[in-house]
């Protein structure tokens, strides 16, 4: 997806990458989106990852968005989210 106007880059790790099959996405800015409602727009383009989605951890510019915060937190243009899914081993 071409780069215009105002965007969020989203990027995806490990199973998540796997799920949606790609490395990076682009999804276009408006005034109500919040990390939950980005989450259902990745889920909307990539119906076959939602049980992964489901369960990551989100980074928004390094900094972890998740629970009820994820619902309030209101992205902004160039903000990078970073779907996480959980990790086994240590």
């Amino acid at each position: 997806m071409p780069h215009s106007g105002t965007v969020v880059t989203v990027r995806f790790w490990a199973a998540a990458r796997a799920a949606t099959g790609c490395n990076e996405e682009r999804y276009p800015l408006s005034e109500a989106l919040t990390v939950a409602a980005l989450r259902a727009l990745v889920v909307a383009r990539h119906p076959d990852a939602d049980a992964v989605i489901g369960v990551c951890s989100v980074l928004v510019n390094d900094q972890p968005v998740n629970g009820e915060e994820a619902a309030r937190h209101r992205l902004r243009d160039g903000d990078a989210v970073e779907f996480l899914p959980p990790f086994a081993g240590g």
